[in-house]
C-alpha cells in the first residue's frame, strides 16, 4: 500500500493528515506527525511538503516527508525534563528501526522505517517495543555527501 499527500505544513494540517492515515497504526501516525511538526518548527509554517507512507519489500513501513529546504537538517537531541522542545527525533529514533535524510539541491527527504506493517493492529503503540532500551539514542553516520542514516538498529 502506498500513501502520498501534498500539503502545506501548518498546525491545522496535522490532525487532517492523521485522519488521512487513520488506517495506519499509531506508530505511523506519530512518526508522520513528528516529521511534519519538525518542518513547521524548523523550516516554517506553510512550507509545502510531500508525505509518503510505503510498504517495503522486506515488510517494513517507510515514512518520508520531503520539504524544499536542504539545509535544515534534523538533530537528535537529549531533552531534559524541563525542556519544552527537542523530543521529536528522539521519539522517532525510539520507534523506527532506522532513519535518515536524503538531500537534493533544492529539497530534503527525512525518512524512517518501522519494523512492522503499518496497518493498524489495535494497540495504541502498534506492537511490542520491548527490544529497545527506553533511553536509546542512535548516532548519526555519514553515508555520502547527499545522504545520512541515523539510528540503524
Amino acid at each position: 500500500m502506498t500513501f502520498e499527500l501534498r500539503l502545506l505544513a501548518t498546525p491545522k494540517a496535522v490532525p487532517e493528515l492523521r485522519h488521512h492515515l487513520r488506517h495506519h497504526d499509531y506508530d505511523v501516525r506519530l512518526c508522520v506527525t513528528e516529521l511534519v511538526t519538525n518542518v513547521i518548527d524548523h523550516v516554517g509554517e506553510g512550507t509545502p511538503v510531500i508525505v509518503r507512507v510505503l510498504d517495503t519489500d522486506d515488510g517494513h513501513t517507510r515514512i518520508e516527508v520531503t520539504d524544499p529546504d536542504p539545509r535544515a537538517l534534523p538533530l537528535l537531541l537529549r531533552a531534559t525534563a524541563t525542556d519544552e522542545h527537542g523530543r521529536g527525533m528522539a521519539l522517532l529514533d525510539g520507534l523506527a528501526q532506522r532513519w535518515g535524510v536524503e538531500q537534493g539541491a533544492d529539497h530534503k527527504t527525512v525518512w524512517c522505517e518501522l519494523p512492522e506493517s503499518g496497518i493498524d493492529r489495535g494497540s495504541p503503540l502498534g506492537g511490542s517495543r520491548q527490544d529497545r532500551p527506553a533511553d536509546f539514542v542512535g548516532a548519526r553516520s555519514e553515508c555520502e555527501p547527499s545522504k545520512f542514516v541515523a539510528g540503524e538498529k
